[in-house]
């Protein structure tokens, strides 16, 4: 527990820092002050648990000091000094949140009984402080999940603006700004196939959220289909500077994997929340060409940035690997459906914007693009069902052969994930068991479970909260609770007892979240007070 001095008084405050044995009952003496100016920087930096002040002092007086103290650092507990005088500040003092005021001279000994008493204050501010942390970080997953809902509301324009601003202000994100821009950006390894655990990448997406919370955006876990970084500023010029900044600190991270590719997509900026879902747009259009190259990198959706002067298209001209069908294979083995449309536009602008245009090069295309998928369902996915043939009313119309080719290709998508819903439920049933056997212990976590079944926590949270209805941790939460309540009715055992036995070694935060989950403490619980939350 550190102590910090305040006092204007040279005597004074050396018989303080002195007098008290502050080492032996179990404090730390770190540092004085001759008035509240000098003292608030060491303050800020030392952050003490206890401040004791004078109140009258030059420069910055030490009701002053404590209000600013106070609303940087409330759980900073303060004790005023004061001469008999000045009482007439006692109110303004409870106001600001002053633990206590003591008359000058004071003893030692008088003194050190304050200071104990707030200690043991300060002790359990901090115990709450951790407990709530540790609860949070716990529940990181559920506001995972409701970040990536609002980021889905946002873009898609499904709800009004003081909706989506309240629903923001709920998880702790300030949406306010004058401009907005949107990166959307996938991290895969070479070592693993799509969607299996990689502890490289798990040590990578927590160096990304470090990177957004420190160039001014907000992080969204988009689950199997990536991340979303939504940059806000007050002008575009500063949010261009902290992408490029975003940008080469993530090329940094990333070279130091070798087996790691990436590949992001960057928005235009807006300067309205519900013209976010334009720049998401842009920033999906040079997504797609994620599946178009096997480079790394970050590309600008905008018409020069993806397809510049390319209006006129000469067959023989055009760049084979834009009609190879191993790109229509690679969307087919790892796209999402919603990605499908955006991938044919961009396979197609690949080629020029005319290349649509030429009747006959149409027709090749949406034909090969039939072929690839059949091929896929067929020798991949073994399934009988075959594509849907174009007609020729559809071939003659360059809106509607767009249309059929992302359609037979989002619905390929489709049955990709059906076919791997199987698998999936193998992998939460073996989650559910490994829960059973090994609840008890407490470093028990979402990425524990993943490596055991080889998903990616990602894409295991997200089959896990499609196969159960709920997310993972309210899921362990729950087992664990009911274990605990079970043991609270057939035996004698005490709370901290119980807390063990279901994998929390803290009581205190046991307790805490069995009042947060069920309503009750365990106490009350026991006693017959069974009312839950739900």
């Amino acid at each position: 527990m550190k102590v910090f001095l305040v006092e204007d008084e040279f005597v004074v405050r050396e018989g303080i820092k002195n007098n008290v044995d502050w080492e032996s009952h179990g404090y730390e003496f770190c540092g004085e002050a001759g008035d509240g100016e000098v003292a608030l920087p060491m303050i800020q930096k030392l952050q003490p648990d206890i401040v004791i002040t004078d109140i009258k002092m030059p420069f910055m007086d030490g009701l002053t000091l404590s209000r600013m103290v106070k609303e940087k650092f409330p759980w900073i507990e303060i004790i005023l000094l004061t001469g008999y005088e000045d009482f007439q500040f006692a109110q303004e003092a409870i106001r600001i949140g002053v633990s206590c005021y003591l008359s000058k001279p004071i003893s030692g000994d008088n003194l050190l009984k304050e200071v104990d008493a707030l200690a043991e204050k300060t002790k359990e501010k901090r115990r709450e402080r951790e407990i709530k942390k540790r609860y949070e970080e716990e529940m990181k997953e559920r506001t995972e999940y409701e970040k990536h809902e609002l980021f889905s509301d946002i873009v898609a324009g499904t709800k009004g603006l003081s909706e989506i601003i309240e629903s923001a202000k709920k998880l702790s994100l300030d949406l306010t700004a004058i401009r907005y821009n949107v990166i959307l950006l996938k991290v895969w390894s070479t070592r693993h196939d799509a969607n299996e655990y990689s502890q490289s990448v798990v040590e990578i997406e927590k160096g990304i959220r470090e990177i957004a919370e420190k160039t001014g955006a907000i992080f969204f876990d988009l689950g199997v289909e990536g991340i979303a970084l939504l940059y806000e500023g007050d002008d575009d010029n500063t949010i261009e500077k902290n992408i490029e900044e975003g940008i080469t600190e993530m090329k940094a991270l990333f070279d130091n994997y070798h087996h790691i590719r990436y590949f992001g997509g960057v928005g235009q900026s807006v300067g309205r929340i519900s013209d976010i879902g334009a720049s998401f747009g842009w920033a999906s259009r040079a997504f797609a060409h994620m599946y178009l190259t096997e480079d790394n990198g970050f590309l600008v959706g905008s018409e020069e940035g993806l397809h510049p002067g390319k209006d006129d298209v000469v067959l023989s001209e055009i760049d084979p690997k834009h009609i190879d069908r191993r790109l229509i294979k690679e969307f087919l083995r790892r796209g999402d459906v919603s990605e499908a449309e955006f991938f044919i536009e961009e396979f197609l602008n690949g080629m020029g914007k005319g290349a649509i245009r030429s009747t006959l090069l149409r027709q090749y295309i949406a034909m090969d693009i039939y072929f690839c998928v059949a091929d896929f369902l067929e020798n991949e996915l073994h399934k009988e069902e075959k594509p849907e043939i174009p007609t020729p009313e559809v071939l003659a119309d360059e809106g509607r052969t767009i249309q059929y080719m992302a359609r037979i290709v989002g619905q390929a998508a489709v049955l990709r994930e059906d076919d791997s819903k199987g698998h999936y439920r193998d992998a939460v049933n073996e989650v559910i068991s490994y829960i059973e056997e090994h609840y008890t212990e407490e470093d028990l976590s979402l990425n524990t479970l993943a490596a055991h079944v080889n998903f990616s926590p990602n894409h295991l949270s997200a089959v896990f909260r499609q196969q159960t209805g709920q997310p993972f941790i309210k899921y362990l939460t729950d087992y664990r609770m009911n274990a605990a309540k079970e043991l609270l009715i057939s035996t004698s055992k005490k709370s901290n007892e119980i807390g063990l036995l279901v994998g929390y070694k803290d009581p205190h935060y046991f307790s805490y979240l069995f009042k947060k989950t069920q309503g009750v403490t365990p106490t009350q619980y026991r006693s017959g007070s069974r009312t839950e939350e739900g």
